[in-house]
């Protein structure tokens, strides 16, 4: 039966695809020159050659934004939606993508959210005839705007951009689907799992696909977009220095374990819960993570077993960030390390630290199922358990229960061990004086 395989024997010998690939990408986008107040002032006096640096010119780039967007959805018959507070935005999104015949923009989404803006107030003044205003970033309700496009690269993904200064702007792509686009035109053949691979009749050739995905094809979908969509910034603001860099906000990256039936996903899964309740724990976290667990060290150790349906999801914490394990489909176990602060694996933000973060979480990844792997290894299998503790019949002759944990017993098995290792072999004789060595020896010590 499928429940006496160990986690081992299922990982080494029913295994049709085990795949690392790069999940959702969530980004940000920020304008580098624009994050202080003096570089606020430097771009509407130097760069705009307004000489009172003042609010109304951020209205000015706001209104003619929001204009340029309606009037970008009018010309092109996109439609617009507007996203209610407990949307979850890709929701009323995805059945324009699934409708969508070819790569653009299929839907524009507009919410009203809280973002980091700048706000402007009036400076102390001595001659009451000048205006002078100073800046500062708040939280503030404003309306960001959605580009819900098709790449042909990456699938569906959108772009983000906020209507008010300095314009902070949010990319989320999935690489999984850009993966499966490159395979196509690899002519590497595959059948999908959600979000995923079920199987390929290349495996390897798929994980280069995989591996090849970075910092450079995420950027050219990035300036791809943009100069497709309505922006409030243009060419002369980006030849002055004034344009959007990537960084990094949420990264997943996940291993997905294919096995050849369905009852070997399930059983080993069922092992995994049972025996790795404890792994949230900070000695497990530091082995998974490779990071230094300190009494200071933010954020809560515990594992979250949590349950939605029949579907079950072990969640282990390390900082902002987290590794989760779940069944897919049934058939498939899907390890993620989901980084939400890229500082937390001693990482930095920029987009170009992508593949240093992505080569930690694959090796957190690998690490889980390693702590998995030895945990179980170090444990009886019941099955070999109950060919201990039960009577049977070896070689014809029947042979007696021996009953694991009395003392005489354990004597026993000590003594066998020690005569395993002997090069010269025993005898009956040799291992009864070991036995009734093992069985005397705590009753000596304790007198």
């Amino acid at each position: 039966m499928a429940s006496a395989v160990s986690v081992g024997e299922l990982l080494d010998d029913h295994v049709v695809l085990d795949l690392e690939c790069l999940d959702r990408l969530y980004l940000n986008a920020y304008v580098p020159n624009l994050q202080v107040s003096g570089q606020v002032v430097t771009f509407m006096r130097d760069h705009l050659r307004c000489p009172i640096p003042s609010p109304a010119i951020m209205t000015r780039i706001g209104d003619r934004f929001r204009a340029a967007v309606s009037a970008f959805a009018e010309t092109n018959d996109i439609p617009v939606i507007r996203f209610k507070a407990d949307d979850r935005q890709i929701d009323p999104v995805r059945p324009y993508w699934n409708a969508a015949r070819g790569p653009g923009v299929v839907a524009i989404g507009v919410a009203q959210e809280f973002q980091r803006v700048f706000t402007a107030h009036q400076r102390p003044k001595r001659d009451p005839s000048v205006k002078l205003f100073g800046f500062d970033k708040a939280d503030r309700r404003v309306t960001a705007y959605y580009f819900s496009v098709l790449d042909a690269d990456f699938g569906p993904g959108f772009v983000k951009i906020c209507s008010w200064f300095p314009y902070p702007a949010k990319v989320w792509v999935n690489g999984h689907e850009w993966a499966k686009r490159q395979a196509t035109k690899a002519g590497i053949g595959f059948t999908e799992l959600a979000n995923g691979f079920a199987t390929s009749d290349d495996p390897a050739g798929l994980q280069a696909v995989c591996d090849r995905l970075g910092p450079a094809q995420i950027q050219v979908f990035f300036e791809r977009w943009l100069r497709a969509i309505p922006t409030p910034l243009d060419d002369v603001d980006r030849a002055g220095g004034y344009w959007w860099e990537l960084s990094m906000r949420q990264v997943e990256m996940s291993r997905t374990i294919v096995f050849d039936a369905p009852r070997r996903a399930r059983a080993f899964f069922e092992a995994i819960v049972t025996d790795n309740i404890d792994v949230g724990r900070p000695d497990e976290i530091k082995v998974i993570f490779d990071r230094r667990i300190y009494s200071n060290t933010k954020g809560e150790f515990a594992t979250k077993v949590v349950t939605r349906g029949t579907d079950v999801t072990i969640n282990a914490f390390y900082e902002h960030s987290r590794i989760e394990e779940y069944l897919k489909e049934g058939r498939a176990l899907r390890i993620e390390t989901v980084v939400n602060a890229p500082n937390d694996l001693g990482c930095q933000r920029r987009l170009t630290n992508l593949p240093e973060l992505q080569a930690k979480a694959r090796a957190a990844n690998r690490r889980l199922l390693e702590v998995q792997r030895a945990g179980q290894g170090c444990a009886i299998e019941s099955a070999l358990f109950e060919r201990i503790s039960q009577p049977s019949v070896e070689e014809g002759q029947r042979t007696g229960a021996l009953r694991f944990g009395d003392p005489r017993v354990m004597a026993l098995t000590g003594a066998l061990c020690v005569a395993l290792t002997a090069t010269v072999g025993f005898t009956n004789k040799s291992l009864r004086a070991s036995v009734r060595a093992s069985s005397v020896a705590p009753t000596a010590e304790r007198r």
